[in-house]
């Protein structure tokens, strides 16, 4: 078998260094000799220690992308070892090797059907792992979304406060409103906004597992008389709001209903109402994936039907259903940090963590959150706050400046 791998890989190996130099080391075999295998450049030491566990990822090998490569490693055809950086740029830059038609200024546009139904289970397959899963990578909130690094020196915890403050400051919350979080996650925001503006609050999500322990963390709270959480859909909710924020959540809309999104938060809008969306958009102007298989490979492991909209995407909707967008904010930098710190919780708890799911479900969040601080670093996907009011309204109730967002912090 080895002398056949070998014969197989070697063509590769020699079209891949005459296209470009890694430090990578290809190995096959139960106890290969140490330094042993393929070399895919000129170094002493490799950073990246690629194992070929098995001859069903030598095609996906052969025809690199991020979501062959990803596949072989999370399906455990090959193993790799090195630093989480290293796997990372080796595996675009294998990708980028390998590409025959597809790069950053040609990205895959890609379609889902959404109905309820299939909402409500591609959210319960990403967030009913089990909440004491997110507990050891996530703050001790369970802030699940961009954080916000005023100065950029704060812990992910005091980042994730400073978030939701930075929200609920932006629409202007005032003790007394009502106020809807579509998606709602752990409840961090809306007990935040309970508890310290002063607001009667609504979360709602389609995670039973969510809904169970945000539930729980309000009665703690002694918040039960201000908070309501439920398990239920956005669109099925009846009642009207002062505030409505989103965050995190539109990404599983579906780009082709994203007027329809945007005209049910309308029409849950008081007259005088603000809303935010806080969301992930695409960097490809025609919503297109992240390059090289990237999208591909969050679709079948990590975000079933999940949809990014460029940003002009997000604005042209948004004023299709009815409201008109205030200020328009990039986090662009502020979630490579958030992802980048909860990649450095996963693997510092790694073992932990392996413990608590299969190998499979452990490789995919383990790649998943490594490539998400390379795709915001690079610029493969972006971040947008865009808070917004009924469309139509008088200009002379608009504020002058954007001073009353910093004012109180």
């Amino acid at each position: 078998m080895v002398p056949s791998m070998e014969a197989v890989l070697s063509p590769w190996v020699a079209q891949l260094k005459a296209k470009t130099n890694l430090p990578v080391l290809i190995q096959w075999g139960d106890n290969p000799a140490p330094g042993s295998g393929l070399r895919l450049g000129d170094f002493s030491h490799p950073k990246v220690v690629i194992q070929v566990r098995k001859a069903s990822a030598i095609p996906l090998l052969l025809s690199p992308s991020l979501d062959s490569l990803g596949e072989a490693y999370v399906e455990g055809q090959i193993d790799v070892t090195g630093s989480v950086d290293d796997i990372l740029d080796i595996a675009h830059r294998l990708a980028e090797a390998g590409s025959k038609t597809e790069g950053r200024l040609s990205r895959m546009v890609r379609r889902f059907t959404h109905t309820k139904n299939t909402d409500r289970e591609d959210i319960q397959y990403h967030y009913d792992v089990s909440n004491e899963f997110y507990q050891v990578w996530l703050d001790p909130a369970m802030v699940y979304s961009c954080a916000y690094f005023e100065n950029g020196d704060e812990t992910l915890s005091e980042a994730q406060t400073k978030k939701i403050d930075h929200i609920l400051t932006k629409v202007q919350l005032q003790p007394g409103q009502r106020l809807l979080d579509i998606g709602c996650g752990w409840g961090a925001l809306v007990m935040r906004a309970a508890s310290q503006f002063g607001a009667r609050c609504l979360g709602v999500t389609l995670s039973q597992r969510q809904f169970e322990l945000a539930t729980e963390r309000v009665r703690q709270a002694g918040l039960a008389d201000r908070i309501e959480i439920r398990l239920q859909d956005y669109r099925d909710v009846q009642d009207q709001f002062d505030r409505i924020t989103s965050v995190g959540m539109f990404e599983h809309v579906g780009i082709q209903h994203l007027p329809a999104y945007f005209s049910r938060i309308n029409e849950m809008l008081t007259d005088d109402g603000w809303v935010l969306n806080h969301g992930i958009t695409s960097t490809d102007a025609n919503d297109g994936e992240t390059s090289h298989g990237g999208g591909r490979f969050i679709d079948r492991y990590v975000f079933p039907h999940g949809e990014l909209p460029h940003i002009s995407t997000v604005l042209k909707t948004l004023q299709e259903g009815g409201l008109e967008a205030l200020d328009i904010e990039s986090l662009r930098r502020h979630y490579a940090r958030t992802t980048g710190l909860w990649s450095q919780a996963f693997e510092a708890h790694g073992e932990k963590l392996r413990g608590m799911v299969d190998e499979k479900r452990w490789r995919i969040w383990r790649v998943y959150l490594a490539g998400c601080q390379w795709a915001f670093e690079h610029d493969e996907v972006s971040l947008y706050q865009v808070l917004c009011r009924k469309a139509g309204r008088p200009a002379r109730g608009l504020p002058w400046s954007r001073r009353w967002m910093y004012s109180g912090r």
